[in-house]
């Protein structure tokens, strides 16, 4: 089993890639864990101040959850990930049965902030893209799928997410394996990357 993580800043273009893997390498053979599900449960707080919480702090994040997970589908054992509500700021009740393959992609902003986390992971990318295209995705993506808006996403891009993009995320791209730049349309670095991908899966094969 290979374990990828792929991270970046918000709107940097995390699902393009992971969609670009997985057409070209195959859904079946591809596990996706995404962290906007591992926020930690926050039921014992009312909706007014989870409204209030950092959701872009590397503490927002239920990490010792994400990482069994991980680990229990390196076992060969399914889990059943959280579901988060992004209108509720909460979990939700159900879970998401998923069953281990022979690549997990674990996608997300804070993914490379964790060292536990990184020594799970074989293969690290970052997806680098410029402060104000990622900014303009932030805007449309929030106001579209989230109901927020144009006010209340530039005032948590300027209170929170610039500066967490600052203090925990760019600094985590010095753990990149691959850095591709700007994800508009970049072919040849995602034929490097599933080559890189099918290469490793090769070996461990081999290994066998």
């Amino acid at each position: 089993m290979l374990v990828i993580g792929i991270a970046g800043g918000t709107g940097s273009g995390k699902t393009t890639v992971v969609d670009e893997i997985m057409r070209i390498i195959g859904k079946e053979n591809i596990t996706i864990l995404t962290q906007d599900n591992y926020y930690k449960d926050n039921s014992s707080i009312s909706f007014e101040d989870r409204e209030k919480l950092n959701y872009d702090h590397p503490n927002s994040i239920d990490f010792d959850l994400l990482i069994y997970q991980i680990k229990e589908l390196k076992k060969g054992n399914t889990i059943h990930q959280p579901i988060y509500s992004f209108a509720k700021h909460n979990r939700e009740q159900e879970t998401t049965l998923i069953k281990p393959k022979k690549i997990i992609l674990v996608e997300g902003i804070l993914i490379f902030s964790n060292l536990e986390l990184l020594n799970e992971l074989d293969i690290k990318v970052f997806i680098s893209t410029d402060d104000d295209e990622r900014l303009i995705r932030r805007i449309r993506r929030d106001i579209k799928e989230r109901n927020r808006t144009l006010e209340e996403v530039l005032s948590r891009y300027q209170t929170t997410l610039k500066p967490m993009h600052e203090q925990f995320i760019e600094p985590s791209k010095k753990y990149a394996d691959i850095i591709i730049p700007n994800m508009k349309r970049n072919p040849a670095s995602i034929e490097i990357l599933t080559n890189f991908i099918q290469n490793r899966l090769n070996t461990q094969n081999e290994s066998r």
